[in-house]
């Protein structure tokens, strides 16, 4: 299934971020944000979409490893205190990012949201050299916890509003930027199963989806594409 790719490489930076020449390099994959980098929904941990990208660099870096720093719960501010610095301590060629949906239900305004997505990808910018691959926010209203409930149009709206803040930031950062959004909205009212039991999270098969839409943001920033 083809996915959209909003790229931020084309906003005036001079250089743009690419991985590895070298398919012998031992490629250090960092993943930072919420439950859905964590993989609650995914039945092993296989599935989850950061073991399923990081498989996938291995068939091209074979030395390729995955730190996953993600945490059940985490909102962005969680991620500038408690996954940044780790992250860039250990100097990694990739990162990925996925959070927002508990800036949401924990009501954290879009300005304060702005400001953290800004400090996470302005000190991964300046204090690594790493390929940075953002995802918009999934559509969570179509998920079972908010389909039925009288803050699904609310949380709809601030979904949008801060893919709104991610598409822009990436662009400024010279960063990839997936739109996981769109694609939610087109499959998961046709594809139910996409959701796990808990009525929120990914299954597998989202898991799975998921990984094929970043990997787009990934190989973009692969030499020789």
């Amino acid at each position: 299934m083809a996915a959209v790719l909003l790229t931020g490489t084309t906003f005036g930076h001079e250089h743009v971020r690419m991985l590895p020449d070298d398919r012998a390099t031992p490629l250090l994959y960092v993943a930072l944000g919420d439950s859905t980098v964590k993989g609650i929904g995914a039945s092993r941990p296989q599935a989850t979409y950061v073991a399923l990208l990081q498989a996938r660099l291995q068939s091209i870096y074979p030395a390729a490893r995955a730190l996953n720093l993600g945490v059940g719960g985490a909102t962005s501010a969680d991620v500038v205190t408690r996954q940044l610095a780790r992250a860039t301590a250990v100097r990694p060629h990739l990162v990925t990012i996925s959070i927002g949906p508990n800036d949401i239900t924990q009501g954290v305004t879009v300005a304060e949201y702005e400001r953290n997505v800004d400090s996470i990808l302005a000190t991964l910018t300046k204090e690594t050299s790493a390929v940075v691959v953002v995802n918009l926010l999934p559509d969570l209203a179509l998920t079972p916890r908010f389909a039925h409930s009288p803050k699904r149009e609310a949380v709809a709206a601030l979904a949008e509003r801060l893919n709104d803040v991610l598409q822009r930031k990436a662009s400024a950062y010279g960063i990839e930027a997936v739109d996981v959004h769109s694609a939610s909205r087109r499959e998961v009212p046709e594809r139910p199963w996409l959701i796990s039991e808990d009525g929120y999270h990914p299954s597998d098969a989202g898991y799975a989806l998921w990984a094929e839409l970043m990997w787009q943001g990934v190989a973009a920033r692969l030499p020789g594409r």
